[in-house]
């Protein structure tokens, strides 16, 4: 039997992602975090909905959901949690996205989908981290990434 404590797993809502990334309407892309574990690992959420800026020309007849987007909510995911964990009481500047490696889409995102975000620390240097993402819809994987983000403090 072991002594070690299991990590306490927590989330965020709405309102405190608000306070952790700089990103408003219509680019906040992520609607809660679950799940969390320090800044190791956590799965974000993003509601698709049809009334979604991009859905008017990205396609009109038959929306999808851009796959840059489904990305940079991976990144925001990341991001959010590094700031939540790392950085203390200290409120960043900016979260700045730096790579994109090892990007595939896999399946079109439609509105009326949830995207359960996983991100999983794969390092971290100072003020930079890396994570390797997986958005699923449903339990398939729709899109997968290495993402970095350098967060600038005050």
């Amino acid at each position: 039997m072991s002594d070690s404590k299991p990590a306490t797993l927590e989330s965020v809502d709405i309102g405190k992602l608000l306070t952790l990334l700089p990103h408003r309407y219509p680019f906040l892309l992520v609607d809660r975090i679950v799940e969390i574990n320090g800044d190791d690992s956590a799965v974000g959420i993003k509601n698709v909905t049809a009334n979604e800026p991009h859905f008017t020309g990205h396609f009109p007849e038959q929306p999808v959901m851009p796959g840059v987007l489904v990305i940079e909510a991976m990144a925001q995911t990341a991001g959010a949690i590094c700031v939540l964990n790392a950085m203390g009481d200290a409120k960043p500047k900016v979260v700045y996205f730096m790579t994109i490696d090892e990007c595939r889409f896999r399946k079109p995102v439609i509105p009326g989908d949830q995207i359960r975000l996983h991100m999983t620390k794969l390092r971290n240097r100072r003020n930079m981290w890396w994570y390797k993402g997986e958005a699923k819809v449903d339990g398939i994987v729709v899109a997968e990434a290495t993402v970095s983000a350098m967060v600038v403090m005050e």
